[in-house]
């Protein structure tokens, strides 16, 4: 079964504590703060590996987090790293960020890596807090929290070439006869419910991959019949094979059908290189019709081919004349303008909002700061309300009407307020 599309959350890992030590030595009564930093919290991070062709290492497990960075320590030292967790995909899996519908990132090469959520820092230690007016600071931070996001996995089958008509036009009869892949075939629409992948070997020097794309109708673009779920996997393909059923009722109207709905699904497909093929030329009633569709195809500018995809008749020359425009054609490149995922908001914006319950205080930076105070220290609850007073907030609440005593609650925080 193709799994082509899965929505997973993932976290990254949280930083390490920083320490709160002093240097206590034999002769040193009055060590310095010798607290060390936290360690960085794990990246999630999804890798290309050739050897996957669905989404389905997704599909029982859908939540996935990184390890935490380890806590800083005494004599200055760092606590570890934790190490990314690598998620596999296969090639031409698009990542969506589900909450803005925006493009995360494109994965298309084999080994190509992408940086989904990135791990908290590590808190700094109290010695990165010595300055000369206080040489002997009882301040550190916590690590900073990892990043949660939700993601939709897309895959879009790669292919050098796609077979797309009509339910039934014989697209699995002819990839199952050129190459070794075995997809059902029968004699009744929507046979195909999943792409087919096949690799055509014309000679020792040429090959191609092809992709079966199940049969399209009217209002595909709509997601009607088998709409969307395959539509996409078209995108990939670089040149198209467009096989006609020679009895159809109006073999012509079908191809223009066709093209009208991979236009208005996405205005790039309707520009694609296409070769024509009219099929089940073996049979009597096709071999009758030929000439006069022959005449109408080549006057609407294509170089229509007769082809039996039962029998094999004129297959391999449709199959060059597909190779040929292959060659001609551009093929896809990385997308490296979207290595790393980075949200358009200001993390230093803000919202403050009256409840019955007080107040809440709402911002990706002062969340982050609540997350990273020791609480129980009041040095770091002093630096915590300096970060209110540089982002605002501090204002912000004093012109909202806070008085004395008022709850402020800020993420997972519950505060009093007092001058």
């Amino acid at each position: 079964m193709l799994i082509d599309e899965v929505i997973i959350q993932v976290i990254s890992g949280k930083g390490g504590d920083g320490a709160v030590h002093f240097r206590r030595e034999k002769y040193i009564p009055r060590g310095g703060p010798d607290g060390g930093d936290g360690g960085k919290g794990g990246d999630v991070v999804l890798e290309v590996v050739s050897t996957l062709n669905t989404l389905s290492l997704f599909r029982h497990q859908t939540k996935f987090k990184a390890l935490d960075g380890a806590r800083g320590a005494r004599s200055n030292m760092t606590g570890r790293s934790a190490d990314d967790l690598i998620l596999h995909v296969p090639p031409g899996t698009a990542v969506f960020d589900v909450s803005s519908g925006a493009i995360v990132g494109d994965l298309i090469e084999t080994g190509q890596s992408l940086i989904v959520s990135k791990g908290g820092r590590g808190g700094r230690g109290n010695a990165r807090f010595a300055t000369p007016n206080n040489q002997a600071p009882r301040t550190a931070e916590r690590g900073e929290p990892g990043e949660e996001r939700t993601l939709r996995l897309e895959l879009k089958l790669i292919a050098d070439v796609g077979i797309v008509g009509v339910p039934n036009a014989g697209k699995s009869t002819l990839l199952s006869a050129v190459t070794n892949a075995r997809p059902k075939v029968a004699p009744y629409p929507f046979t195909t419910l999943e792409p087919n992948l096949g690799v055509v070997v014309l000679d020792d020097e040429t090959s191609l991959v092809l992709a079966d794309i199940p049969g399209l109708i009217e209002g595909a673009h709509l997601g009607l019949g088998l709409g969307h779920d395959f539509l996409r996997h078209i995108q990939r393909t670089r040149v198209l094979i467009h096989l006609l059923d020679g009895l159809s009722e109006d073999p012509l109207l079908d191809l223009a059908q066709i093209n009208s709905e991979l236009a208005l699904f996405d205005e790039h497909l309707g520009q694609k290189p296409q070769v024509v093929a009219v099929n089940k030329m073996d049979l009597p009633d096709v071999q009758e019709r030929w000439p006069q569709l022959e005449k109408v195809l080549r006057k609407k500018g294509y170089i229509p081919f007769a082809v039996s995809a039962a029998t094999g008749e004129n297959v391999r020359p449709l199959l060059y004349r597909a190779y040929q425009m292959l060659k001609e054609t551009p093929a896809l490149t990385e997308n490296s303008d979207i290595p790393v995922y980075r949200p358009e908001i200001d993390p230093r914006q803000f919202t403050v909002k009256p409840t019955t319950d007080g107040w809440m205080v709402n911002g990706e930076a002062i969340e982050r700061a609540a997350a990273m105070t020791y609480w129980d220290n009041d040095a770091s609850i002093r630096r915590f309300q300096r970060i209110l007073e540089t982002l605002g907030i501090d204002d912000a609440l004093r012109k909202a009407g806070i008085q004395e005593g008022d709850t402020v609650f800020v993420g997972d925080y519950e505060l009093e307020w007092s001058d």
